[in-house]
């Protein structure tokens, strides 16, 4: 009894040690922020320190490492910030003596206020000769003064909400608001999966008026038409849209179809205007009225002009399908599906399988059609990274494995610099090597070319880079290791002929189904062929590392005035999301500009 009270006691004296830091620590910044004087910031830095800004002091997501460039930073961006009232706020995760990339520290959640409004971030204090210095710092806008989001104590009552729309009920409400009959959407969002939802959201909340169009005749139907087996490869706790986490009895990974359920019923609860199966035909930008000029075509063959100031990509980190010029495919009698037609396997039961790829979509396929009897084989046509779901690719959600409060995980994670990320993950390749160590070695022993990507960062850099080469493993690979799934190399292979393969060596693979899981136009394909190639080029490429470290224009302004893309997986778009909104409800205040092209 007496272990537990000095342990309770022990915490306590931690706690309020880390609280007492963060506190000195800040008013310490405070002062020295108001001063501007290099060195006096400067000096509460360590030399190999790193800030991480999102909109508060720079209104873009920035970054700058060393101590003079930190220093530099802040001093200069103060003058217009005004940053002020730096505080521990309560309700937060309180401070608390943590490991954060092997290092020993104290981090602290703080608030604060600028000339424009509420801002969050962290601190992660460590000792420097005797004095508790930074070695991180972020700062994030959080809301904009005027404009909090309508949720909590700041929610609309039912009168006030009726009064507002001339007394309709909540029906009329909801049809008159999604016709546009009698306005323009200010935003227009193309795509109504988990980035679209979630900047919808995000902007109904902050009074701006927003259409989703969705090419499926549903919401969710682009998760609900996939193929049959998949499920969501990260655990449920991380993956909550904004303002709404799924139900506590659902799986640990969700099902396609249940996600696809659930984007929908998200929708109407949260009062998205949507317009399903609608396609955006194309747009063109007009310089002089300052909007969007938007065909929309609808599912009863009609077409649909809008004038929003703002459009908002959110169909996904890739856009068209890739088909790739293979040696005699054209000759194959059998079946050729890409990827993103295939459904299930049912049909193909004692049939023969060629499956062309060895990411996560083409082994899911692979095991979709084992488990329904079909003699499957995968050709690998590049190194591949291979991670186990679990344990290895759940070390990834360590942040949100400690616990509530969703805001504060989510604000930890979007404090890392781009520097600091690939650090972790060069941390958690190497844990993930011993847990999958038998696998690796079981794979390497088939000829399965493996890598952990090109500095070790393994498969998330790879999905930063290039969106694709890795395999988040739920089970294939055993199956190949054990020889119940079969590995092709694709340099063994001259060409396919009508009945399967031809191999360099003069044997034959028959097959009855090529499933092409070769993977996805990039995102500037599609602004190619629905914006034009003027400004495709203007803004450059869409996803993957830019030279500042950042994904090339996601979540921030592009250099094409009132467009912006916004992708990823739910945590990432949930995220990312609140961002993205308070830049465009910003624009639409008039406080923050476009950029100079």
């Amino acid at each position: 009894m007496m272990n537990l009270v000095d342990d309770s006691l022990h915490t306590q004296q931690r706690v309020a040690q880390a609280r007492h830091a963060g506190e000195r620590w800040l008013a310490a910044f405070e002062s020295a922020l108001n001063s501007r004087d290099l060195a006096q910031i400067g000096d509460l830095f360590h030399q190999d320190c790193h800030w991480r800004d999102i909109l508060a002091f720079t209104w873009d997501l920035s970054a700058a490492e060393g101590r003079e460039n930190v220093a530099a930073g802040l001093a200069a961006a103060q003058a217009s910030t005004a940053a002020r009232q730096f505080h521990l706020p309560p309700g937060r995760k309180p401070p608390k003596q943590t490991r954060r990339l092997g290092r020993e520290c104290i981090e602290v959640i703080f608030e604060f206020t600028t000339a424009v409004g509420r801002g969050a971030g962290i601190i992660r204090l460590s000792d420097d000769d005797g004095a508790m210095k930074a070695w991180l710092l972020s700062t994030a806008l959080e809301e904009l003064e005027g404009f909090a989001e309508k949720v909590g104590d700041n929610r609309p009552t039912g009168a006030a909400y009726s009064r507002n729309f001339g007394g309709n009920n909540w029906e009329d409400i909801r049809q008159k608001a999604t016709a546009y009959d009698d306005h323009e959407p200010t935003v227009l969002v193309i795509g109504g999966a988990q980035a679209g939802l979630s900047i919808a959201a995000r902007l109904n909340q902050l009074g701006v008026d927003t259409l989703v169009v969705e090419q499926w005749p549903r919401i969710g139907d682009s998760w609900r038409k996939r193929y049959h087996s998949l499920a969501l490869h990260n655990s449920i706790h991380l993956n909550h849209l904004p303002y709404m986490d799924f139900p506590p009895t659902w799986p640990k990974y969700i099902p396609k179809g249940m996600l696809g359920n659930w984007f929908e019923f998200y929708a109407d609860a949260m009062e998205i205007n949507c317009w399903t199966d609608t396609e955006f035909a194309g747009g063109s930008w007009d310089e002089t009225a300052k909007n969007w000029t938007a065909t929309l075509k609808r599912g009863d063959g009609s077409e649909r002009v809008v004038r929003p100031r703002h459009l908002v990509f959110a169909n996904g980190v890739s856009s068209y399908p890739m088909i790739p010029e293979l040696p005699g495919l054209n000759d194959f009698k059998g079946e050729v599906i890409h990827s993103e037609g295939f459904d299930s396997g049912a049909s193909w039961t004692g049939k023969r399988a060629l499956v062309l790829g060895t990411g996560s979509s083409a082994n899911d396929i692979a095991l979709d059609l084992h488990s329904h009897g079909v003699k499957t084989t995968l050709i690998q046509r590049g190194s591949t990274t291979v991670v186990s779901i679990d344990p290895s690719a759940k070390l990834n959600e360590a942040i949100w494995d400690e616990g509530p409060p969703l805001e504060d995980c989510d604000l930890i994670v979007a404090s890392a610099t781009p520097a600091l990320i690939v650090q972790a993950y060069k941390q958690v390749v190497q844990r993930m090597l011993e847990l999958d160590h038998e696998m690796i070695k079981g794979l390497k022993g088939i000829g399965f070319k493996y890598d952990i990507g090109e500095d070790e960062t393994g498969h998330q850099m790879k999905y930063f880079r290039r969106g694709g080469g890795y395999n988040l493993d739920a089970g294939s690979s055993a199956l190949m290791i054990k020889g119940e799934l079969g590995l092709l190399q694709n340099d063994r292979i001259d060409r396919f002929t009508s009945d399967g393969v031809l191999l360099k060596d003069g044997s034959k693979i028959p097959t009855d189904l090529i499933v092409l899981a070769t993977g996805y136009y990039p995102q500037k394909e599609l602004v190619h062929r629905a914006l034009g190639d003027e400004i495709a080029e203007r803004i450059g490429p869409v996803w993957g590392i830019g030279d500042d470290g950042e994904l090339n224009n996601m979540f921030r302004r592009t250099p094409q005035e009132g467009l912006w893309f916004i992708a990823g997986g739910l945590a990432q778009c949930r995220i990312n999301s609140k961002y993205l909104a308070l830049q465009i409800k910003a624009m639409e205040l008039g406080l923050l500009e476009s950029l100079e092209i």
